[in-house]
């Protein structure tokens, strides 16, 4: 378990590193590191944990070897809820068990990811491992709402990331129609308008 292999997960702002321990084919373990750590946080521990496992360690964006997130762009948790989605579902990891370390403050530690992630995605966690918190706190009336709406705000992001195509070149009379098609509210004129600065030229269209 000392012997690694370093791993790249393509994400829209560039890409999500990680290291692995093999074997493979063992169980899944995704391991997240803590404030301001990266994932060498997990090289003294994982030689001594069992040794069927295939542990990952991922370093969340803007650590490690990960890309930073572009200039003026915010690092919330949801993000980094996001990004444990990102790397499980470019393994093709159906159900793991989750690792987290962090500090013992509940709301500035990336621990504060591990129960989250568990909370919006219980299908696919088999157990949770904290090292060093308290795990997720939420208020029980809030619960249902918050985990519809936070669940919903990812899935649908991830989706339209997996559907990004290159974009369609269309004549200036088309492009009319379809903005007109998605805006009822908009005239021909005012359609028009907004295309001057909100379509850009190519040599297709």
């Amino acid at each position: 378990l000392g012997m690694f292999s370093e791993l790249k997960f393509p994400v829209p702002w560039g890409h999500v590193a990680a290291k692995a321990w093999e074997p493979s084919e063992g169980h899944p373990v995704l391991c997240l590191h803590g404030w301001l750590d990266n994932a060498n946080t997990f090289d003294k521990l994982i030689p001594l944990l069992p040794r069927d496992c295939y542990y990952v360690a991922m370093d969340f964006s803007g650590h490690g070897l990960s890309s930073h997130r572009p200039a003026g762009s915010p690092y919330h948790f949801l993000d980094y809820v996001s990004d444990v989605r990102r790397v499980a579902a470019a393994l093709q990891w159906r159900r793991f068990t989750l690792m987290g370390h962090s500090m013992a403050f509940l709301f500035l530690s990336y621990c504060f990811i591990s129960p989250q992630f568990c909370f919006l995605y219980p299908e696919m966690v088999d157990k949770l491992i904290l090292l060093e918190n308290f795990g997720f706190l939420l208020a029980p009336e809030d619960t249902e709402a918050w985990l519809k709406s936070k669940r919903m705000v990812i899935d649908r992001l991830l989706s339209l990331e997996a559907k990004q195509q290159t974009p369609k070149a269309r004549s200036p009379k088309a492009a009319l129609q379809r903005l007109l098609e998605a805006n009822r509210h908009l005239t021909a004129e005012g359609g028009a308008i907004l295309l001057q600065r909100g379509a850009t030229e190519t040599p297709a269209g």
